[in-house]
């Protein structure tokens, strides 16, 4: 009987009207030109989840393996970071309002990506998005062995976004090597993988749609990713999120390098240094995909769907607990 009383109660109350009542915004909302405009902290309000468990002012002071800096950048493959918990042994769906910056280059106030951690890495620069995907031994962000992960984005079950406060920067965009935010966004990660998009366009759906977040990163991010290969290529759009199979884009114009020449750290298997090609890179070659670890990171996520779960539950508690406040 609860359950269908909650479902009832969140249909006539949807989150952007618990986030009018409370004085919030949408995260995706949020709009911080670059970083020198951010506050302490975008979410500083105790939303139904509670407040922004980090902050987004992060600079020298700020560096460092315990930072809980939630400000992150893509701007290449040698220069970009993902959200990852801040506890070790941690699973996404336990932490997924909570993650924290890990970069691969000092000087954005972060942790810095360990050693080790990427184990063959993809930057695709498309028309109108820019997606990087990799293979990385988990364990070393924080994640704990075997998690099959799930979806961060600005969006999330009250709108204030997983991680809450997080914001997104990237030079990409601007054509001038100027830092601007970067407000539709994924990330997929989990099951020794990822795939993170960031998006020209600033409005919900289009190649950052978020709504397939159980679907992992070959329905909604597909690559021809290879582990042990680090590469910059140019891309085609891919199909818009939803279609099922989502074929890979063709790719062009990849240059390879050394993780090390990348990031100054071995890992397990290392590519030919500063290789130029020019083939473009069709689905057929997505074959691979499956062969290689991180399959379920890739085809779907049973965290994910947890995550998914969990993320209902916490929104639909929220909702009944604004409308007692408000009674």
């Amino acid at each position: 009987m609860l359950r269908y009383t909650l479902s009832a109660l969140f249909a006539l109350l949807p989150a952007t009207q618990v986030l009018a009542q409370k004085g919030g915004q949408p995260l995706a909302s949020a709009r911080y030109k670059t970083p020198a405009d951010l506050p302490y902290q975008v979410e500083p309000d105790a939303a139904a989840r509670g407040s922004q468990y980090g902050y987004n002012i992060c600079n020298s002071t700020t560096e460092n393996q315990q930072s809980l800096c939630q400000t992150m950048y893509v701007n290449s493959i040698a220069d970009f970071c993902l959200w990852a918990p801040d506890k070790p042994n941690s699973l996404i769906a336990d932490t997924e309002g909570e993650e924290v910056a890990w970069c691969t280059r000092k000087g954005h106030g972060t942790r810095l990506i360990p050693d080790g951690t990427l184990q063959g890495v993809q930057f695709l620069t498309a028309p109108d998005y820019t997606l990087i995907v990799g293979y990385m031994d988990q364990t070393k962000v924080n994640l704990q062995s075997g998690d099959e992960g799930g979806e961060l984005d600005p969006h999330g079950q009250d709108l204030r976004g997983n991680p809450m406060g997080g914001m997104v920067y990237s030079t990409v965009f601007s054509g001038s090597n100027t830092t601007v935010q970067v407000p539709e966004w994924n990330l997929f990660i989990g099951g020794d993988f990822f795939c993170l998009k960031i998006c020209k366009n600033d409005k919900p759906g289009g190649f950052c749609n978020n709504i397939y977040d159980t679907k992992g990163c070959g329905f909604n991010s597909p690559s021809n990713s290879q582990k042990g290969v680090y590469e910059s290529c140019y891309s085609d759009n891919m199909q818009l999120p939803g279609a099922d199979p989502n074929p890979v884009p063709a790719s062009s114009k990849c240059t390879q390098y050394a993780s090390t020449d990348l990031y100054g750290m071995p890992t397990a298997t290392t590519a030919p240094a500063s290789t130029t090609t020019s083939s473009a890179h069709t689905s057929a070659t997505s074959a691979s995909l499956t062969a290689s670890a991180g399959v379920a990171a890739k085809t779907g996520s049973p965290n994910g769907a947890r995550a998914f779960g969990v993320s209902l539950l916490v929104g639909v508690a929220g909702i009944v607990l604004s409308i007692v406040f408000l009674a």
